[in-house]
């Protein structure tokens, strides 16, 4: 015990110091040092290690800090590319929903109700017809007419989100000249 305590006194500082260098931080460093020696304590069952394996087992505790660093900081860029992913697939699914919302709400309120009454209640197409006291091939129809008036409607929210406060209006086209005219 002895011995490893004067092993110890005499190296510490250089150990610390030989991973200050390669990993530059003095924390870490410590902590690859305190791993060196305790690496050396359970190694002192026979001997006691010399300096130069200190410096080989410092060597390879550095290598294995440097690796660890470096699948932490990959793993830490990975997730935050996935939470930015998120985010971004949240923030586009919200703005999605409110497009649905304010589209569903400029639709005639009979167009509204049925698809409501179909896609979010979950009626069948005969009961959508006792809902609205129509038949079941009258309400295909206005399913259909109800779901491309949704789609128009969402299309010119999306328009007007995107023109925004600095929209100018389009250019007016001239009218195509005849063939009387290109001569």
């Amino acid at each position: 015990m002895a011995r490893f305590t004067a092993l110890y006194t005499d190296q510490y500082q250089r150990v610390v110091a030989y991973a200050k260098r390669r990993v530059g931080d003095l924390g870490a460093a410590e902590d690859i040092a305190a791993d060196v020696f305790r690496i050396a304590w359970e190694h002192t069952i026979d001997t006691v290690p010399e300096p130069g394996w200190l410096f080989a087992t410092a060597r390879n505790t550095v290598m294995h800090y440097q690796r660890s660093a470096a699948r932490a900081g990959a793993l830490a860029e990975a997730a935050g590319q996935e939470a930015n992913r998120r985010m971004t697939l949240q923030v586009d699914q919200d703005e999605q929903v409110t497009r649905v919302r304010e589209a569903l709400e400029e639709l005639p309120a009979d167009q509204r109700e049925l698809l409501m009454a179909y896609y979010l209640d979950g009626l069948s197409g005969t009961e959508c017809g006792n809902l609205l006291n129509c038949s079941v091939g009258a309400v295909w129809v206005r399913l259909h007419r109800a779901r491309n008036a949704l789609k128009a409607q969402f299309e010119a929210v999306g328009d007007l989100r995107a023109s925004g406060p600095t929209h100018r209006p389009a250019r007016p086209t001239r009218p195509a000249a005849s063939e009387k005219d290109q001569r």
